[in-house]
């Protein structure tokens, strides 16, 4: 059995390996719709000998399958967000003990304690429904900054104003975490000039505006808040973990985590660091799900591993995922 609170003292590349491999191990025999394609494409433990060699799980199957590793009862579902009509995914989550510690350990990386800040949480489109893993997060990390300052917003931009410019003033350390298109409607309705408040976008205009080149977006929020920087959040429905970035796109992940790039003609190719590709993720904190999942998106991760996000995959573009059909 995996001791899943080893994974959060993760410190050296070897461990790290060494827990990946133990985790695909685990995955490939209890994992029934994992196991069905590592078995498509005759994959086995006896031939994963590294990271390089694990089988990475299309991330389209968490909308069309129930990707378990774990027979214990589901604890709770988290759904992304989808235009009407669009088949959502579904990440079956059955310990949120290690959703909780992964976020948790992963900002204190990052940021420090989470008591030191008021955090500002202006996600409209994900209060708006049910089921978001952000919206579990954001809430986790409110209670937890014991500053009764904190909060959620909605639609409330003048009152939201008003508190950020107040505590701001008051030289408070405030988290404002948004998501894109509402920071962009707070700045066009109100100019700031905040020293400090970290703004973290985490993506997403959901339908509701353009969406913006990453550079266009962050010089907006950049004038509009006056800030030197835009922090970033890179995470998703379907991974238990997050990246972060301090500043010009540039992502960090915790210790548990690593992104890999796939070649975008051939998706069973893991290519050298340098080289812009399909992002591949391993989620150590997906031990009950899967762990090593391929994503939509194209990037480069550089020799430091700090990863940058470069675009998505449009549809028509996905090679290597005609093993669906499970």
């Amino acid at each position: 059995m995996i001791n899943t609170n080893a994974i959060f003292n993760i410190q050296t590349e070897e461990e790290f390996e060494d827990f990946a491999l133990k985790i695909f191990k685990f995955q490939f025999e209890n994992n029934r719709v994992y196991r069905s394609f590592c078995d498509l494409l005759y994959k086995h433990p006896s031939d994963v000998k590294t990271i390089q060699d694990i089988p990475f799980l299309p991330i389209q199957f968490f909308k069309t399958h129930d990707v378990l590793s774990s027979k214990k009862p589901i604890q709770t579902t988290f759904t992304s967000s989808g235009t009407t009509g669009s088949m959502t995914s579904k990440h079956l989550v059955t310990d949120l003990k290690i959703y909780e510690e992964s976020f948790n350990k992963a900002f204190q990386q990052f940021y420090g304690h989470i008591e030191d800040y008021v955090v500002l949480a202006l996600l409209p489109s994900y209060l708006e429904r049910e089921g978001s893993s952000l919206i579990y997060m954001a809430d986790a990390l409110i209670k937890q900054s014991n500053h009764l300052e904190s909060g959620f917003y909605l639609n409330d931009l003048s009152d939201l104003k008003n508190k950020l410019t107040s505590l701001d003033s008051e030289g408070k350390k405030i988290l404002l975490i948004g998501v894109s298109f509402a920071l962009l409607d707070l700045v066009e309705t109100h100019q700031f000039n905040l020293k400090h408040t970290i703004i973290m976008e985490t993506g997403g205009m959901k339908g509701r505006r353009k969406e913006l080149i990453r550079e266009e977006l962050h010089q907006q929020l950049k004038q509009g808040f006056g800030a030197e920087t835009i922090h970033s959040e890179y995470g998703m429905t379907e991974l238990l973990s997050q990246a972060y970035s301090k500043g010009n796109g540039i992502f960090y992940t915790p210790n548990w985590m690593r992104i890999l790039t796939r070649d975008t003609e051939d998706a069973l190719s893991i290519q050298p660091k340098g080289k812009a590709g399909g992002i591949n993720v391993i989620d150590l904190a997906n031990i009950n799900s899967c762990s090593f999942i391929a994503t939509q998106d194209l990037g480069r991760v550089n020799k430091n591993g700090s990863f940058e996000i470069i675009g998505r995959f449009d549809n028509s573009d996905i090679r290597g995922c005609n093993l669906m059909v499970l």
